[in-house]
């Protein structure tokens, strides 16, 4: 110890350490720092120790649960012997004694790296239960046996924080008319505001206030103090929005704001104090809470019941529960794509529900189905995905270097330039989490990431995620998989009905049930549906532990701002959407070498059939007895049912195939019409190209009309086929809209090919057949014959359906340039109307948020 300087002892749950002023000690939960403290209202990095120069010094490094002297919560204060500081609670947190060297224990100094003690849960002020044994299910006929109960706590029994504890009006999300705050955290910097003067936010350095974010625009807002003591924000037309309380404001508008109010930029939130603006940056650090949360169904059907637990930052969390748990249902909830009908879901004590718009970009979700494009490489997966999520201002190296960082700390550099469909399981599932990775989310939930992988790779997705944790996010995990949940902080065990049946420590979880593995306690759940699951674990110890200050603020009713606020904006223009999706479509197909073999070898198969048929479609009238070429029409059939075939074919299987990608592109802001829109764009092309190839096998070596009714005939005919292929086309879509698994695209494709024989005119009169007629009108294929059938005067080359009558002919037949129009527009219209039904029927699959 150096001349002059007091020596101080530290002194936690018995045990001492003499302090070295050289350096610098660290106090937290993480296991590579000086001071381990294992509680869980101690944060990762909670406080250091250091020697000032004049004095020990005591520094919490914005902990959710603060750090407290004298009951008071402190960020920085000079300390002495016979201080004493509590960590995480002011009462009974963990805590601190601090002594001079005279009266401790005589001890060699400390290792540099010296750990304390674990907080064991007998330390904490209770006894832990004995473990139970499992119970053997053995019903009797008069008395069926119930699962084991839990020994009750102590009645002394201290009652803990949870790790987000809130403060005033913080706790429900902001009471009417204060908006929410950030806990207790200490500011990421300060700026001064001077009256008058305007400071402009933004990516780019020529801002006054500079925010590395690619989320935020290069000049994204600026902040202005009015010379009348009035502070206003405006947005500069950013691109992902700028938010008041969470709620976003008009682009190139301003807004007043107060003392009380947050302005929410990218990662980054504000708020004005006195005449400084703080600046809170969301590094990941974050506490996550569930109120509550209750969700019914049609009928009054409780499918989640009163769920509440919470989290500190850093830290994963297990969501493990038999089927009809919930587990879908909580992870749509705490996500905001299905909010609960009663609860709420505090992120950072914000509400999730009503700031969701902000709030948002700080989530990620990783569905069980893989959320890319299989036909890619990982690098063009990645940069088409952050060309839709990073502002339209993004420079392209910019976007480049963020790929190459998250590619990097997941270890997918070397795979980079490898199809997905060439990488393994687990591989796989590290490429959907980099995808969500590149905007940096501070929360991130996963439904079933080792859903059919092996034992291995279960653990490597599983050490992944602890990984992530551990390097400052928050990260939820639905599974199935018990082999690993020791890798997880806490664990959620959801019971049938959608109840919470216990929350904790993983290790203590089967212990508490009274079973030695997964498995009975999953049987017992099956065996003893109707058992009080959530009784039992409200009336245990480790509910006092871990979840009553949750459950102490009362349920409430979730009161949701209008729909437009809560839609979060684009990030892109509809244009740039529509540009990307459409080279991105292009680049999955023209990847795919036997797709596209396949879109130009059926055509052209088609149209050799058709060839086979010898028939000429330009005869002069002929003179009895062979006045009729009834071949005309077959060739005419042949040509409009393979284009039907062809046009539904390429587009059936499209969106159900992406109905994943979909769902989470359109969370984060994707237009709905741009998408569609790409995908009529590029196979309205594909199918255009087939109809020209059909054509040309088709109608080369026949002799058509020397002219048509508006165009030469070969132009009329393309033109008709190819509207045809492309209303069909639109159907293939509204049936990949409608289906929920792709096996069914096929019977469907067919059935639809074959109702398309049946009702074109040409197998049996249609016209004035009362209903069968109207019906008719509703198939593409009966408008595109009628408009081939003007062109060739098909009611002059086929045999008459009433010999006595040979001019009583189809009036869709009659060869004239306006009946032409008239088919022509029909058919499309019918596509048109497709297109629209599909735009409707996609809404089924977005976040509720997202639904016009």
């Amino acid at each position: 110890m150096g001349h002059g300087v007091p020596e101080l002892v530290l002194e936690l749950n018995g045990r001492t350490w003499t302090l070295d002023p050289s350096r610098t000690y660290t106090l937290g939960r993480d296991p590579q720092g000086d001071l381990v403290v294992e509680d869980a209202r101690v944060s990762w990095r909670h406080a250091t120790l250091s020697w000032g120069g004049r004095s020990w010094v005591i520094e919490d490094h914005g902990s959710t649960n603060g750090t407290y002297v004298h009951g008071q919560r402190i960020h920085q204060m000079e300390i002495g012997p016979g201080a004493a500081v509590h960590l995480g609670n002011a009462t009974d947190g963990p805590r601190l004694s601090l002594s001079g060297a005279a009266s401790a224990p005589q001890q060699a100094p400390a290792p540099a790296h010296a750990q304390a003690t674990q907080v064991a849960p007998q330390q904490q002020g209770w006894q832990q239960s004995p473990p139970q044994q499992p119970v053997q299910p053995q019903p009797q006929p008069q008395q069926p046996v119930q699962p084991q109960q839990p020994q009750q706590p102590a009645a002394a029994a201290p009652k803990p924080q949870v790790p987000h504890q809130q403060s005033g009006h913080a706790a429900s999300g902001g009471a009417a008319g204060a908006p929410p705050v950030h806990g207790d955290r200490s500011p990421t910097t300060f700026h001064q505001l001077a009256l008058g003067r305007v400071m402009r936010i933004g990516r780019a350095l020529e801002n006054e206030l500079v925010v590395s974010d690619l989320q935020v625009s290069r000049h994204h807002a600026e902040f202005t103090a009015t010379p009348d003591g009035r502070f206003e924000i405006r947005d500069l037309g950013s691109h992902n929005g700028t938010y008041v309380n969470g709620q976003p404001i008009a682009k190139s508008s301003s807004v007043v704001i107060g003392p009380n109010d947050i302005v929410g930029v990218g990662h980054s939130t504000f708020r004005i104090v006195g005449d400084r603006l703080e600046e809170f940056v969301d590094t990941g650090e974050v506490s996550f809470s569930a109120r509550h949360l209750t969700v019914t169904v049609d009928g009054g059907k409780q499918i989640l019941k009163d769920v509440s637990f919470g989290v500190p930052e850093k830290s994963l969390i297990g969501v493990i529960g038999p089927s009809g748990s919930g587990k879908s249902t909580l992870l749509k909830a705490l996500t905001g794509y299905r909010p609960a009908d009663q609860g709420d879901v505090l992120y950072d004590n914000r509400s999730l529900y009503k700031q969701f718009a902000e709030l948002r970009q700080r989530i990620g979700l990783v569905p069980q189905d893989d959320i890319l494009h299989k036909e890619l490489t990982v690098r063009t997966a990645l940069r088409y995905a952050a060309k839709l999520r990073f502002p339209g201002d993004t420079a392209a190296a910019e976007r480049e270097a963020r790929i190459d960082e998250v590619l990097r700390e997941l270890k997918l550099d070397i795979h980079k330039e490898k199809k997905v469909t060439a990488l393994s399981g687990g591989q796989r599932k590290r490429v959907s989490v980099a995808l969500e990775l590149l905007t940096k989310p501070s929360l991130i939930f996963l439904d079933e990431p080792t859903s059919g992988l092996d034992p291995g790779m279960d653990r490597d997705v599983m050490q992944l995620l602890r990984g992530l944790a551990d390097d400052g996010r928050t990260v939820l995990v639905v599974t199935h998989s018990v082999a690993e949940l020791a890798l997880c902080d806490k664990l959620l065990v959801m019971a049938p009905g959608g109840s919470v049946a216990y929350f904790g420590p993983p290790d203590e979880a089967l212990n508490f049930f009274g079973y030695s593995t997964w498995a009975d306690v999953f049987s017992a759940f099956e065996n003893y549906r109707d058992y009080d699951w959530a009784g039992r674990w409200k009336g245990s110890q480790h509910y006092q532990l871990y979840a009553a200050d949750i459950d102490a603020v009362a349920a409430q009713s979730v009161t949701m701002p209008p729909a437009q606020a809560m839609r979060p904006p684009k990030p892109q223009g509809w244009f740039a959407q529509l540009w990307t999706l459409m080279r991105r479509y292009s680049s999955v197909i023209a990847s795919d070498r036997g797709f596209m073999a396949l879109m130009v070898i059926l055509p052209a198969v088609l149209g050799l059939v058709s060839v086979v048929i010898p028939a000429d479609f330009g005869l002069a009238p002929p003179k009895p007895p062979s006045r009729f070429n009834g071949d005309a029409g077959t060739i005419m059939l042949i040509l409009a049912v393979g284009m039907c075939f062809s046009g539904a074919a390429n587009s059936v299987r499209e969106l159900i195939k992406e109905r994943v990608i979909y769902e989470r592109e359109r969370a984060t802001g994707l237009s709905r019409s741009a998408y569609l829109m790409s995908k009529v764009i590029v196979l309205g092309v594909i199918t255009a190209l087939q109809g020209i190839i059909i054509c040309g096998i088709g109608f080369a070596s026949r002799e058509l009309p020397p002219e048509g009714l508006i165009m030469p005939p070969a132009v009329e005919l393309c033109l008709v086929v190819t509207a045809l292929g492309f209303t069909s086309m639109m159907f293939g879509l509204v049936i990949s809209s409608l289906v929920k698994t792709a096996e069914k695209t096929m019977p469907l494709l067919v059935m639809f090919a074959i109702v398309q024989v049946v009702f074109t005119g040409i197998l049996f009169q249609v016209y004035d057949s009362p209903g069968l007629e109207q019906f008719a009108w509703l198939m593409p294929s009966r408008w595109a014959i009628a408009g081939a059938a003007t062109t060739l005067d098909l009611s002059r080359l086929m045999p008459p359906w009433d010999p006595k009558n040979p001019t009583n002919f189809d009036p869709l037949w009659e060869p004239t340039a306006g009946q032409w129009g008239l088919n022509i527009t029909i058919l499309l219209a019918i596509g048109v109307v497709c297109g629209v039904a599909v735009a409707r029927l996609l809404r089924r699959h977005e976040p509720e948020v997202m639904r016009k």
